[in-house]
């Protein structure tokens, strides 16, 4: 079996150098260019390419296939990320241990980096050529879905309007359901949809991704409460501050804990016996439940 650490630097590497290279060798403004390269190599754990690579590898295929989506994807997420980061929105001056991007160049730069990561990614999906035109339009169309306003954009509204006021789990789910949830499912389904995996497979992966996505926000919430800001490269408690509601005040900490256990008991045993070649992504699971930043 493959080891978790080599996948994720090997992979790490190869969308560090993909975003990177779909940046700076366009013709772009050069503020605006040292704008978005400043956020998209701020570091992460790249999760969500890391799934549509490890669920490549999971159906059998070439990971180096999803290159183009997992980098369509990670430039979506960066400039959710810097929206998030805004005066307006989450008002938070740092991400990643480094400041946030409007901090550095400035709230308008900051919003046309966001936009222009964002135009770029469906960019990149188009001119994929490993890829037949019947798949990069569905993978287009399930992107835009995935991050616009049924999806991550309507749920991080949702999220802003839930601060202060008292939320129930199934309204908390919800939010969190799009919010977070949708850019992880869009990470495996894509996946599964250029390795042309069979319905059950799909469905399968779809379970998977579904509960990872409710795990990792709930993982989020824990680490809000009780992580440590050295490692998380952020202040902890801003939940608390927004007055957010959110899994660890609904349910309690260890509710919130048993919860987070739940989700990725589940999302493994969707991929038992189905032919898969799953040991990173059930490591990936592990990993989201027992990550410290």
């Amino acid at each position: 079996m493959q080891d978790l650490s080599l996948f994720l630097e090997k992979y790490k590497k190869v969308i560090d150098e993909s975003l990177f290279i779909e940046i700076s060798e366009r013709n772009i403004e050069p503020k605006l260019k040292e704008s978005m390269l400043y956020s998209v190599q701020a570091g992460g754990k790249r999760i969500r390419p890391m799934l549509v690579f490890a669920t490549l590898q999971a159906l059998k295929v070439n990971p180096l296939l999803g290159v183009k989506t997992a980098t369509a994807l990670e430039m979506i997420h960066t400039y959710s990320l810097i929206h998030d980061d805004l005066p307006a929105m989450d008002n938070d001056d740092y991400r990643r241990g480094k400041w946030t991007n409007h901090k550095v160049f400035g709230d308008a730069t900051a919003i046309l980096a966001g936009d222009a990561l964002l135009t770029l990614a469906f960019s990149i999906l188009a001119r994929d050529e490993n890829l037949s035109f019947e798949t990069r339009i569905a993978l287009i169309n399930q992107l835009s879905f995935s991050s616009g306003a049924e999806g991550m954009v309507g749920g991080q509204l949702a999220d802003m309007e839930a601060e202060n006021n008292q939320v129930t789990l199934e309204e908390l789910s919800s939010i969190h359901a799009r919010k977070t949830g949708q850019l992880l499912i869009y990470a495996v389904t894509a996946a599964a949809k250029i390795a042309g995996a069979d319905p059950e497979q799909t469905k399968r992966l779809r379970i998977f991704a579904e509960n990872i996505g409710i795990g990792f926000q709930i993982s989020d919430d824990i680490l809000d409460v009780i992580g440590d800001e050295t490692k998380m490269g952020k202040k902890t408690g801003g939940d608390a501050f927004l007055n957010k509601s959110t899994y660890p005040g609904l349910l309690t900490l260890d509710g919130a804990k048993r919860a987070l256990n739940e989700h990725v008991t589940i999302a493994k045993s969707a991929l038992s016996g189905h032919d898969f070649d799953d040991g990173i992504l059930l490591e990936i699971a592990d990993l989201i439940a027992l990550r410290e930043y």
